[in-house]
C-alpha cells in the first residue's frame, strides 16, 4: 500500500490512473482490503480534492459471497470513517445497471469480478474513473481464475456443448501482468503477485491548455462549459447548423475521436445553443437524436440538460427504463428515437451519436431525409467500428455534391491525461485499436497470383503473446468491416465452445480474410419439439428460424456451420478472396460430416449478391426491420447432404410464395432490387399456365390496348405478376429489368407511381406505359389478343348465370 500511495502522487500529477487487483482470500478479507485501499487512497485524494471523493462499487447481488463482500466493505468504511469526514460519496450498484454510468465520473471504482468477467462491463466502467483515480478489482485466486465458470461463460453454452473454453480470462490476466500502472496482490498468500516500478515524479512545468471560450452565436455561458480546446472547437462548429441550407444543400458535421474525449457532451451543449439561436426564427424547435441505444446518448442528454439550466431554462425530462429520452425546454424539444424511425420524422436538426454502431445504409437513409445533421463516431471503442464508418460513410458524403461537409477530430482526453497507462491496458486487452496489417507490393503480388492459404486457428494459441499480432489483424478486419464490434464479441470468440475461427492468410502470414463460424443443429427430438412450439434455446439461430417458419422436423437434427462473420481486408475487397474462403469452408464442412453451411445477415443488394454468387439460397426473411441497422434479416443456406438439399428445395418454394404474397403488406417497404434478387436467386416454380377468366382477358385487352388505367385492372395485373414471379424463368415471356421492377414495385408492393418512377429513373407517364407494355405482351403471348382483336363477350344460351365468363 505504501508503494501504491507513493505512485498515486505521481499519477495525480500526470492525471493518470492506477489499478489494484486483489486476488483470492475470503469474501470478508477481500471486502476489508478493498475498503482499506479506498480509505487510504481516498484520504490522499481528499487532501487535493475540491469536492467529495466519489466511489462506485459494482457487484452481482445474486451471489451470497458477493453480498458478503459488499456488506463487509460498507461496514469497514463506516467503522473507520473519521470525524473529519473525507467527504466520500459512495454508490453501490449491480453490474446489470452498468449502462446508467456511461458518461459519469468517479475517483475510485471497485469491481467485484469473482463471479463474472463480462468484457463489455470492463469496457464501459473503466472509463468512468478520472485522472488521478484508482480502479480496484476483486478477483478469484490467481491460479483458479482461468477456469472459473463465470456468468458470461455459462451464457455461451449451447445444447451439445456443456463446457466453455477458458481462454479470455487467461488473456485478461496476461495483460494485467504485462501492463504498466497495475498492482496485483494475492490476498490468500498475503504477498504481491506484481509490483510495478514507481517512477519518481520529475518536476515539470506543464502548463494547462488555455483558450478563450468565446462565441457570438450561442450564449457565452455555453462555450464556458467546455473542458478542452477540442470540445470548444466542436461547440463552435455546431454554430454552422443554425442557418438553414438552401438550394437542396445539406449541412453535415462529422465529429470523431477515441473514447473519453467529450464529443457527445460537446454535441449536447451545442444542441441547446442551436435551439436558443433558432428562437427568433421558430416558435418551436424540434431536435432529433438517435444512436444504437438510448444508453449511448446519456452523456449528450445530461450535458444538454446542464447547458439548458446554465442559461436559465426550466427543463422537463422524460425517462424510459432509467435512460433520458426527451428534454423539453421553453421553446424546443430534444428527442431520442430509434435510427429506423428518424427518416420518417421531421426535425430542424438531427444528431446521430455513436454513428459507427449503425449500418451505413441506415445512416444514408437518415442523411437523405434531413438537411442539418451532426454525426459522432468513436474511432476505437466498444460503441462501434469508427474507422470503418470513416472509410465508407465519410467517403460517400465527400462524393455527394449536396453535402456541405465539415469534420473534426477530438484528441485531448477529458477525464485523464495523455498516455494514461490504464487506457493503454484497456485498448490492448479489448483490442479496441486493432487494425488489419498493411499490405505491401509482395502481398499484392501474391493476391493477384492467387497464393492464398485457408487456416484453422485455435483460440488457445491465438490469445497468447506469441500470436497477438495475428489476433489483432484478424479482429482488425472485423473493425473495418460492416460489423459493430463490442468487447463481448472478443470474449465470445475466445470462450464459446461452438465457435470456430478461420482465416485466409498470405505467404507473409498476414490475414486478408477473417471468418467466425458457429456449429449449429444436431438437436434431439425433444429440443426440436420445443422450438416448433415457439420456445427458445441458446445458439442454433438457423435451426430455430427454419423450424419455426418451415416446420420440417429434420431441420433440427441436421448439423451445419453458421457463418457468424466474414470480412475481407478493406485494401483488397472484390478480388474473390471472400469467395475463396467460402469454398474452403464448404469443403471443410463436407469433410466434417456437416449437412449445410449458412448465414443470417441484414440484407442489402450488394451483400445478398455476394451470398447468392456463392451458391447460397434465401429461405427466410424476418417480418420486420432491425431497429438499429434498418435492414431485414435474411437466412441463407448452401446444402451439403441429400436431406439438406431436399429441405432447401422445399424451403425455396415455400419462401417464394410467402414473399410474393407478403409484398403488399409485411414487405411493402423492402427495397425492390433486393426483392428481385431474392426471387431470381430462389428460381421459379413450375406453377402451370396463367389462367384468367374470359371477362378478365377482355378487361386486360382494354387496359393493354385501350384507355383504361391500371387502377381499374389492379386485380388482374396482380394475378399476372404472381404468375410471372412464381414461375420466374419458366414463363413464356421474359421482361426487361425495368418492366420487372415496375411489375413488382407497383403491382405487388403497391408503391405510388411517383416513387416507382423515381426508382427506375423515368417519368411517371413513361413508367405507367411500361406496365401497359407488360399487359400487351401477356395479352399477345398468352391469349392471342392484339389491338385489332374482337372485343366484348356474349352470354351462351338463353339461361344460366354466365359462369363460363367469370371462371378462369
Amino acid at each position: 500500500m505504501k508503494k501504491l500511495r507513493a505512485d498515486m502522487k505521481v499519477a495525480h500529477a500526470r492525471r493518470h490512473r492506477r489499478m489494484l487487483v486483489v486476488s483470492g482470500g475470503s469474501a470478508e478479507k477481500q471486502g476489508i482490503l478493498a475498503a482499506y485501499a479506498v480509505q487510504r487512497i481516498g484520504k490522499l485524494m481528499g487532501e487535493r480534492a475540491e469536492g467529495p471523493i466519489r466511489i462506485l462499487y459494482m457487484y452481482h447481488d445474486e451471489f451470497d459471497t458477493s453480498r458478503l463482500r459488499k456488506e463487509t466493505f460498507k461496514a469497514y468504511m463506516k467503522a473507520h470513517a473519521s470525524k473529519k469526514s473525507l467527504g466520500i460519496e459512495r454508490t453501490i450498484d449491480v453490474f446489470e445497471k452498468t449502462d446508467r454510468y456511461l458518461g459519469t465520473t468517479f475517483e475510485i471504482l471497485v469491481l467485484d469480478l469473482n463471479d463474472d468477467l463480462k468484457p463489455n462491463d470492463i469496457g464501459r466502467l473503466a472509463e468512468v474513473v478520472r485522472g488521478g483515480g484508482l480502479i480496484v478489482m476483486l478477483v478469484p485466486p490467481w491460479s483458479e481464475w482461468d477456469r472459473k465458470l463465470t456468468i458470461f461463460k455459462q451464457k455461451l453454452l449451447v445444447p451439445g456443448c456443456n463446457e466453455p473454453r477458458h481462454v479470455f480470462i487467461s488473456w485478461f490476466k496476461m495483460k494485467l501482468l504485462k501492463s504498466n500502472g497495475i498492482y496485483i496482490y494475492d490476498a490468500g498468500q498475503d504477498k504481491p503477485i506484481k509490483k510495478p516500478v514507481v517512477r519518481k515524479l520529475e518536476q515539470t512545468s506543464r502548463e494547462e491548455e488555455r483558450w478563450e471560450p468565446r462565441g457570438s452565436v450561442f450564449p457565452e455561458a455555453l462555450y464556458e462549459m467546455t473542458l478542452t480546446r477540442d470540445q470548444y472547437e466542436a461547440v463552435k462548429l455546431l454554430e454552422t447548423l443554425v442557418p438553414k441550407p438552401r438550394n437542396g444543400k445539406k449541412t453535415v458535421i462529422v465529429i470523431t475521436s477515441d473514447r473519453g474525449r467529450g464529443k457527445s457532451c460537446a454535441v449536447g451543449i451545442g444542441l441547446v445553443g442551436i435551439a436558443e439561436a433558432l428562437k427568433p426564427y421558430k416558435h418551436k424547435v424540434r431536435i432529433l437524436v438517435t444512436a444504437p441505444s438510448p444508453t449511448n446518448v446519456q452523456s449528450l442528454f445530461i450535458l444538454a440538460k446542464k447547458a439548458a439550466e446554465t442559461i436559465g431554462h426550466k427543463i422537463r425530462m422524460i425517462e424510459r427504463e432509467g435512460s433520458i429520452i426527451e428534454l423539453t425546454g421553453p421553446h424546443y424539444t430534444i428527442e431520442y428515437w430509434e435510427p429506423i424511425v428518424i427518416p420518417k420524422l421531421k426535425g430542424d436538426v438531427v444528431a446521430v451519436d455513436e454513428a459507427s454502431g449503425i449500418h451505413v445504409p441506415q445512416l444514408m437513409r437518415i442523411y437523405d431525409a434531413h438537411d442539418r445533421l451532426v454525426f459522432t463516431a468513436t474511432i476505437h471503442g466498444y460503441e462501434g467500428a469508427g474507422r470503418g464508418f470513416s472509410i465508407r460513410f465519410l467517403g460517400a458524403l465527400r462524393q455527394d455534391p449536396r453535402a456541405d461537409l465539415k469534420t473534426l477530430e477530438l484528441k485531448t482526453p477529458i477525464r485523464y491525461g495523455a498516455d494514461d497507462p490504464i487506457e493503454r491496458w484497456l485498448y490492448d486487452t479489448l483490442l479496441l485499436d486493432a487494425e488489419p496489417a498493411h499490405l505491401d507490393e509482395e502481398d499484392l503480388k501474391a493476391i493477384s497470383e492467387g497464393v492464398l492459404r485457408y487456416v484453422r486457428l485455435d483460440p488457445h494459441e491465438l490469445f497468447t503473446e506469441e500470436k497477438e499480432e495475428l489476433l489483432r489483424q484478424l479482429f482488425g478486419i472485423y473493425v473495418l468491416a460492416h460489423y459493430r464490434n463490442q468487447p463481448d464479441d472478443l470474449g465470445l470468440l475466445a470462450d464459446a465452445p461452438h465457435h470456430l475461427i478461420r482465416a485466409v492468410v498470405l505467404p507473409s502470414s498476414k490475414v486478408v480474410c477473417s471468418l467466425q463460424v458457429a456449429v449449429e443443429g444436431g438437436l434431439d427430438s425433444g429440443m426440436v419439439d420445443s422450438l416448433l412450439r415457439g420456445n427458445k434455446m441458446p445458439g442454433n439461430i438457423i435451426p430455430d428460424r427454419l423450424l419455426k417458419h418451415l416446420r420440417i422436423r429434420e431441420i433440427g437434427s441436421l448439423r451445419g456451420y453458421r457463418i457468424v462473420r466474414i470480412a475481407t481486408h478493406p485494401q483488397i475487397q472484390g478480388r474473390g478472396i471472400g469467395s475463396f474462403a467460402m469454398k474452403k469452408l464448404y469443403e471443410e464442412a463436407r469433410e466434417e460430416g456437416m449437412d449445410w453451411i449458412g448465414s443470417g445477415f441484414g440484407v442489402n443488394y450488394q451483400l445478398l449478391k455476394f451470398w447468392v454468387k456463392n451458391s447460397f439460397v434465401p429461405l427466410h426473411m424476418s417480418p420486420d426491420r432491425n431497429p438499429v441497422s434498418g435492414e431485414y434479416t435474411v437466412i441463407v443456406l448452401n446444402p451439403i447432404s441429400s436431406t439438406a438439399r431436399r429441405i432447401v428445395e422445399l424451403g425455396r418454394r415455400v419462401f417464394l410464395r410467402k414473399l410474393l404474397k407478403s409484398l403488399r403488406d409485411v414487405y411493402r417497404d423492402l427495397e425492390t432490387d433486393v426483392a428481385l434478387l431474392i426471387i431470381k436467386s430462389i428460381g421459379g416454380i413450375d406453377s402451370g399456365e396463367l389462367r384468367l377468366s374470359p371477362i378478365d382477358v377482355d378487361r386486360l385487352w382494354i387496359y393493354a390496348f385501350g384507355p383504361m388505367t391500371y387502377e381499374a385492372l389492379s386485380d388482374v395485373m396482380y394475378e399476372i405478376a404472381m404468375h410471372y414471379f412464381t414461375s420466374y424463368g419458366k414463363t413464356r415471356i421474359s421482361l426487361s429489368e425495368k418492366k420487372e421492377w415496375v411489375l413488382l414495385a407497383k403491382v405487388l408492393q403497391c408503391k405510388p407511381w411517383e416513387q416507382v418512377a423515381k426508382e427506375i429513373g423515368e417519368g411517371e407517364t413513361k413508367t405507367m406505359f411500361l406496365l401497359k407494355e407488360v399487359a400487351q405482351e401477356i395479352a399477345r403471348v398468352y391469349f392471342g389478343r392484339d389491338y385489332l382483336s374482337e372485343v366484348g363477350l356474349a352470354l351462351e344460351g338463353e339461361e344460366g348465370d354466365g359462369q363460363e365468363l367469370w371462371r378462369a
